[in-house]
């Protein structure tokens, strides 16, 4: 028998939480709800979701230091749930390493598509031996991007990154002097499924480069006038 898929629904609306959970548990999910920051946090260590639905809007810790505090750890998908629809607050709950961004009120059929998409996306554990053969890697001097178990390794240590944010870079990687409109980069990372600003690939870039640093060999480039991006390799 497969294990459900588990979600941790954080809101300190209870009719909005049950809601969610009831949609969920039709879909053959596993949910829990809590209704704090605090809760959220110990809720996470014994839960072990697959996914965290986390409201901003939180009694005690609010949802951005929830999710501050669960990155220094984990790269579980979160999708943020908001009244504030302001783009300031959607770039800083993506900055912080949410993977998506719902705004109050929403269709909870929607929400459930989204925790879907999200899930797909997001592969974790090992990877059997016999697969390796089929490994979607991709190497360079000192970095090595790896889709198949979702790792990345830079200058010969781990990089912990949302599942977004490391399609991204493999897909830049695996396409290296290629240029891509931020359109184009939803379109192949997001899919048809997102609904969201083009802003959120500046966002996923402005990480990337945060975390990955320039190379002699290559690094990532960005080229504001006309909007796109690359990886740009030295010319020999």
């Amino acid at each position: 028998m497969v294990a459900k898929q588990k979600i941790l629904i954080v809101d300190d609306d209870e009719n909005i939480a049950e809601l969610i959970s009831l949609y969920l548990t039709k879909e053959c999910f596993e949910t829990m709800i809590v209704y704090d920051g605090e809760s959220a946090l110990s809720s996470f260590e014994t839960f072990q979701p697959n996914l965290i639905l986390l409201d901003l809007m939180l009694p005690g810790i609010d949802g951005y230091q929830v999710c501050r505090e669960i990155r220094t750890t984990s790269s579980v998908p979160i999708i943020m749930l908001s009244a504030k629809g302001e783009v300031f607050d959607k770039v800083l709950g993506l900055e912080l390493g949410a993977d998506d961004y719902m705004e109050k009120p929403f269709d909870t059929k929607e929400l459930v598509a989204r925790v879907k998409a999200v899930l797909r996306r997001f592969k974790s554990g090992s990877v059997p031996a016999e697969a390796n053969a089929n490994t979607k890697k991709v190497e360079y001097p000192d970095l090595t991007i790896n889709l198949t178990n979702y790792s990345v390794i830079y200058r010969g240590k781990t990089v912990e990154m949302p599942p977004k944010e490391l399609e991204l870079l493999y897909f830049l990687a695996s396409s290296p002097n290629q240029v891509f409109t931020r359109e184009q980069l939803l379109d192949q990372i997001w899919g048809y499924e997102y609904i969201g600003d083009t802003r959120t690939v500046d966002v996923h870039i402005k990480r990337l480069r945060e975390k990955i640093s320039d190379h002699p060999n290559w690094h990532l480039s960005t080229v504001w006038a006309v909007s796109y991006t690359h990886l740009t390799l030295p010319t020999t």
